[in-house]
């Protein structure tokens, strides 16, 4: 089966419109009404929903390719970049870049795309990482899977050679697509651009990046939703996709668009939950924040830095002891006041397992 890009009508895609119009039409009332229910929020609101998001979609974009980041390593590096915070404290280079891939697709997603760009975005994300960044890969890169002597390739991208030119193709296709669907035209730059990998590493993350970029562009301000987390939930099926559209006979995408198009709704859809989160946790601390001391803030603050799905297993007096250092008999007096006061649930398991969930508000 030929790569798509060795075909005579490459680059030209083509899909059934009738096909993937649902999914798109149904994104577009989705991320109209999230839009509407951010406006009333407050500026510290908004602003922590889309610092969440971007650090949901750090983490994810890289856990799709193998890698692990610390959350709070890529919070601290997003809030420094965006003038929030006066230093990284972390200093974890690989959470700093990721985290500059994260912020600059989204305070430069409005200017038309060059390659000059994509290369310095490049830079800023593996610069530290990797002596060639920047610049587009000079050697043949495959993609394989197994053990030595029983590996199969999964992908292979065009020689070295033709990088360069089919780059600026891929630039000038992308400022002439503008008026395609937005998810339409995310699943095909990101079909497009992964069949070229012009970079020797970072092609999956600098590709969900401009895929989110052609969704805020139709919008016209950021997109409030991290794709990645969306791949990431059904990472398996993402690359079964990828690699059955990037090596097929023809040059209809039809079914990588109808699949792509719908990860891109429940992305939206997720994103919704996220921000009712965020305003939520916003709520609990103006209930609780001055009736809690140092020690329940912080392992308060530590169950809600997970998000909707929670902190894993439920606080119990150990963790707690853990957490904030103090005695045993301390912590159990500290999440007996929590839960008195209703900022914490216990769970029915009693004894030695105790543990208790945070309780928010509505």
């Amino acid at each position: 089966m030929p790569y798509i890009w060795e075909l005579e009508d490459w680059p030209h895609f083509t899909w059934d419109a009738g096909v993937v119009q649902h999914n798109s039409y149904r994104y577009a009332l989705a991320a109209g009404r999230l839009a509407n229910e951010v406006l009333p929020l407050s500026s510290e609101e908004r602003t922590n929903s889309m610092i969440d998001l971007m650090v949901d979609e750090a983490r994810k974009t890289s856990r799709i390719e193998g890698e692990t980041v610390d959350p709070q390593a890529v919070r601290s590096s997003i809030l420094k970049q965006l003038g929030l915070a006066e230093e990284d404290r972390w200093q974890d280079p690989y959470a700093r870049g990721i985290a500059r891939l994260v912020v600059v697709s989204r305070q430069q997603f409005a200017q038309p795309l060059t390659v000059e760009d994509l290369c310095s975005w490049h830079r800023q994300f593996l610069g530290e990482r990797m002596l060639n960044a920047g610049g587009w890969r000079t050697e043949p890169i495959w993609i394989v899977s197994g053990v030595a002597g029983k590996e199969r390739v999964h992908f292979e991208g065009p020689p070295a050679s033709r990088v360069a030119g089919e780059m600026e193709a891929f630039v000038e296709w992308f400022n002439a697509s503008s008026s395609l669907p937005g998810p339409v035209r995310s699943g095909v730059a990101h079909l497009y651009f992964e069949s070229i990998h012009p970079f020797a590493d970072g092609n999956g993350r600098m590709g969900r990046a401009i895929a989110e970029i052609a969704l805020s562009q139709e919008l016209g301000y950021p997109a409030l939703l991290s794709l990645s987390a969306a791949i990431d939930r059904q990472r398996k099926e993402y690359y079964r996709k990828l690699n059955q559209a990037s090596r097929q006979n023809s040059m209809d995408i039809t079914a990588w668009l109808q699949w792509w198009t719908q990860c891109v709704l429940n992305a939206q859809e997720h994103a919704r939950e996220q921000i009712a989160f965020v305003i939520r946790k916003a709520a609990f601390w103006r209930s609780f924040g001055n009736r809690v001391n140092d020690r329940q803030e912080k392992a308060l603050a530590r169950m809600l830095r997970e998000g909707p799905d929670g902190f894993k297993g439920g606080m119990s007096a150990r963790k707690y002891v853990a957490l904030t250092g103090c005695s045993g008999p301390t912590a159990t007096r500290d999440l007996s006041l929590l839960t008195k006061i209703g900022a914490l649930e216990r769970l029915p398991a009693g004894g030695r397992s105790t543990r208790y969930v945070v309780r928010l508000p509505g």
